[in-house]
């Protein structure tokens, strides 16, 4: 059975979040995993409190997330499981990830702000870490059925045979989905005279063969931008985007693209990594 792990920490864009993914988990007759990576109130923290305050906490967010558990699964009525730990979201999701060989990670995502724009948040977080597929959830977004979905790319560098898969995965396990495959580039208009983009379109049509797709191309400087009117216009349901890995200095100087969509989006973002 596929598993689907949604993290909350019971406010409201995790609890939306939550909402999300157990309507996907029903759709695609999957588990739904619950989890909290348990922390100490601020205003306990700042006290010292015993050992056995410390163990109500605790006990205390296990029932609430037990009670969670339960309201999905009636309101689902898809299976269910709970799990909390100590340590930091990120280690807390690679171990369940690890432990029942999920599919995918949702985590709720924040209204942009300039903050996150310098330093980014707990969901863009785990975007760069968790080298796993992460689906960013606005406040907002109901799961309505996904119609229509905008994968952004860069075709200049290729796409590779496991992202096309995820992709091609996503397009069929959705009835009646449409994939555009919008490239946003300076040098659109050397696309027909590159070979090894021609090279990377073939590849593409290979890998998404059997699903109703096709390209868009766009010539300019500002990605983003582009991105953003095309998710207006094409009337997305859902984004998707690769995330570039940089080392350290360069990710210094770089500022990830997906990273940027991701907080600043109506719809959800599902991250697929290289």
């Amino acid at each position: 059975m596929k598993t689907i792990i949604v993290a909350t920490d019971f406010s409201e864009v995790a609890e939306n979040a939550v909402e999300y993914a157990a309507a996907v988990a029903k759709q695609n007759n999957a588990r739904l995993v619950l989890f909290n990576s348990f922390t100490i109130p601020f205003h306990a923290a700042n006290t010292l409190l015993p050992g056995a305050s410390i163990q109500r906490l605790m006990i205390e967010n296990e029932i609430r997330l037990i009670e969670r558990a339960l309201s999905i699964f009636y309101t689902y009525e898809i299976e269910v499981t709970h799990e909390s730990s100590f340590p930091f979201l990120e280690e807390g999701l690679s171990s369940l990830i690890t432990k029942y060989n999920a599919e995918l990670v949702v985590l709720g995502m924040t209204a942009k702000t300039m903050e996150q724009d310098l330093w980014g948040n707990t969901t863009t977080s785990a975007i760069k870490k968790l080298n796993f597929p992460v689906l960013a959830v606005p406040l907002h977004a109901k799961f309505e059925g996904t119609r229509k979905i905008l994968f952004a790319c860069d075709v200049f560098h290729g796409v590779s045979e496991q992202v096309l898969a995820r992709i091609k995965e996503v397009a069929t396990s959705l009835s009646q989905s449409e994939v555009e495959i919008f490239n946003v580039n300076d040098k659109v208009e050397e696309l027909k005279t590159e070979t090894h983009v021609s090279t990377a379109v073939h590849a593409i049509n290979e890998g998404l063969e059997g699903i109703t797709y096709y390209y868009k191309n766009v010539r300019s400087n500002e990605v983003i931008k582009e991105i953003e009117k095309e998710i207006r216009e094409f009337n997305a349901d859902l984004l998707i985007m690769v995330p570039k890995k940089y080392g350290f200095w360069s990710s210094i100087v770089h500022r990830s693209k997906t990273r940027i969509m991701a907080s600043g989006l109506n719809i959800p973002l599902l991250s697929i990594p290289i």
